[in-house]
């Protein structure tokens, strides 16, 4: 779900310019951000390394290698910017509430349906 919305995103982000980027890098950087970053978070966080790194360095490639990689303008930039701060909460929240998976924001507790239902512990 995360890399379906990130490639919308890019889409989204790109879709006004005379020659928008192929679809295979648009893949390409997605997996790098998304997939990339949620298993150097997973690897890192269970590795008992501190918060600041598993959040900050996926966060950071989230920020930077898209705008570097696809040479955002700055109403490109802008626009990205905002969608991906607002993403990350979204994409949160689903997860949490659909799912049951709490760990992607920890700090924003998010009960899942089968909670606020009181069918127990979730977790699928």
């Amino acid at each position: 779900m995360s890399l379906i919305v990130f490639v919308l995103i890019l889409c989204f982000i790109t879709r006004r310019r005379p020659t928008r980027p192929t679809s295979l890098s648009v893949l390409i950087i997605a997996a790098i951000v998304v997939v990339g970053g949620m298993l150097f978070a997973k690897i890192t966080q269970n590795a008992g390394w501190p918060w600041w790194i598993y959040y900050t360095v996926p966060a950071m490639v989230t920020l930077l290698l898209p705008p570097v990689s696809f040479h955002f303008s700055r109403q490109e930039l802008w626009r990205y910017l905002v969608l991906a701060f607002l993403s990350a909460p979204a994409i949160h929240v689903a997860f949490s509430l659909l799912l049951g998976w709490h760990d992607y924001m920890p700090f924003l507790p998010v009960p899942s349906l089968q909670e606020l239902l009181g069918h127990g512990e979730s977790g699928i």
